[in-house]
């Protein structure tokens, strides 16, 4: 048990539940993290608002800029460069190769085409379709 001070006193430490993103198209979003195996449902498509349940149970949440409005009315979209970024563990060093290239022959934007990174594990970046960067790695052999 660590001497520090609980953050809050009285109360359980809080946890990490969920991560969420805020989408210009919930169906063109939804479609590309189902190719990366995210189980949501296509209901969903329609939705300003969905959600998938992670192994762990990590939630990653999508809303739409009108969601993101109504709890913000004066939230504009993030101009390029955002720094949110998901990663995506592939098994293996050639299904980074793989993943990236389906993903960037279906249109979607390349970011960093895959490397052998210094720390030792296989790279790439794609983004999805609002520009959020989302990684692919796998440790080499």
């Amino acid at each position: 048990m660590s001497n520090e001070t609980h953050p809050f006193p009285g109360s359980t430490t809080p946890r990490l539940a969920a991560i969420g993103i805020v989408v210009a198209d919930m169906a063109a979003s939804l479609a590309f993290y189902r190719r990366l195996g995210l189980p949501v449902p296509t209901e969903a498509d329609t939705a300003p608002h969905a959600e998938a349940t992670l192994p762990g149970g990590l939630r990653l949440m999508w809303d739409t800029y009108a969601v993101a409005r109504s709890i913000d009315p004066g939230w504009t979209p993030p101009g390029s460069g955002t720094p949110t970024a998901l990663a995506f563990e592939c098994a293996g060093p050639a299904e980074v190769d793989k993943v990236y290239a389906e993903l960037t022959a279906s249109g979607y934007v390349g970011e960093k085409e895959p490397w052998d990174a210094p720390w030792g594990q296989r790279y790439a970046v794609v983004q999805d379709p609002d520009g959020h960067g989302v990684d692919l790695f796998a440790a080499l052999a």
